[in-house]
């Protein structure tokens, strides 16, 4: 079963915050179980941002969070975002094209 995660936090640190999740990305090249991610900003209020990511299932997830890359870039996340980001587990139990 799919499983997402919706990421949502505020910054004022975008720049930061991409070359951030680039370097991650670099770094877990090959090993990173995420399928598909968007990186969205809110338009009324431009400091606000949600990251929606996907992944096969809940269990690779669990293994991509286990990353010691994943466990560095989410300290270095949290320290560039305003106040805590918020996290939302999803299991998708239908999916329309």
């Amino acid at each position: 079963m799919k499983f997402m995660q919706v990421i949502e936090y505020e910054t004022t640190r975008e720049e930061e915050m991409s070359r951030l999740m680039d370097e991650w990305m670099m770094a877990t090249e090959g090993r990173r179980t995420v399928t598909h991610e968007f990186h969205t900003r809110d338009r009324e209020h431009p400091r606000h941002y949600v990251d929606i990511v996907e992944f096969p299932s809940y269990e690779q997830a669990m293994v991509n969070n286990a990353l010691p890359e994943t466990r560095r870039m989410a300290d270095q996340f949290r320290s560039l975002c305003e106040g805590e980001p918020r996290f939302v587990n999803l299991e998708v139990i239908d999916e329309e094209p």
